[in-house]
């Protein structure tokens, strides 16, 4: 099973399922978006054996490219590990202060943000398409975790998993102003003349996000593997029937 694991030492392991032709459905982790539910939930199982532990300990939600965010407790461990049914409803960030808990967020092209607060041991992850690019839901999530949660965001540690590439991120004007809209994004947008299309690098502008949020440049990671274009993404631009990686985070026992 192809994972790529950025970061596994003594408090916490994160990581990404990438798309692997020797899984069921190419290691396919999203129940929603698969040919048989049975296959995911096999991947799961031995994404969860490769990780030490079990597929009760998984948390996802129901993402609808909502700004909306939940603050997982023990009462959640193992929504929507088996079954959609109960996961938690209309959520695209999950955090949790709670040990031996992964949570999931599923991407095709989207952008996955993993994030960890190395003082408290917070951790979280956001699915952030452009949808939820524009309606901040990682500035809106930080912001919350600063005034409610009372986190330093210069104890955030934030890695920027694979997604579309600026390159094969093509849109059309009303998507393009929305971006526009933000303030911020010029930098990460161009026009090209032949196509008539604007592209733009979504995980450029989500950093942007944590950088404006108060996370140190330096503790922000992106990796640059772009979706459409490596034999290990899924890419629902290129493939409508595209299956979904898995970005996790779980803190380690204390």
């Amino acid at each position: 099973m192809k994972t790529n694991i950025y970061v596994n030492n003594e408090k916490f392991i994160t990581g990404m399922t990438l798309k692997d032709g020797a899984e069921p459905e190419s290691n396919n982790m999203a129940i929603h978006a698969c040919e048989n539910p049975t296959n995911v939930v096999e991947n799961r199982k031995k994404l969860a054996a490769s990780l030490h532990c079990g597929l009760e300990t998984f948390v996802c939600s129901n993402q609808t490219h909502s700004a909306n965010f939940h603050r997982v407790t023990l009462d959640d461990k193992g929504r929507g590990a088996e079954r959609m049914d109960t996961a938690i409803a209309d959520t695209d960030a999950l955090y949790t202060y709670e040990p031996n808990l992964l949570l999931c967020s599923f991407t095709a092209d989207c952008v996955p943000v993993i994030f960890y607060n190395e003082v408290n041991g917070l951790i979280g992850v956001i699915h952030s398409g452009w949808q939820g690019t524009v309606k901040e839901i990682t500035s809106k999530l930080f912001k919350h975790l600063t005034q409610v949660e009372h986190c330093s965001p210069r104890d955030i540690h934030v890695q920027i998993g694979a997604a579309l590439s600026q390159e094969k991120f093509e849109v059309d004007e009303d998507v393009y102003l929305k971006f526009k809209d933000l303030g911020y994004a010029d930098d990460f947008m161009y026009y090209n003349d032949q196509t008539r299309k604007y592209h733009i690098d979504n995980q450029q502008t989500v950093k942007k996000q944590c950088e404006l949020a108060g996370i140190p440049t330096e503790q922000i990671t992106i990796d640059q593997t772009c979706t459409y274009m490596s034999p290990d993404g899924f890419s629902y631009r290129q493939d409508k029937h595209s299956g979904r990686h898995l970005s996790f985070i779980m803190k380690k026992c204390d």
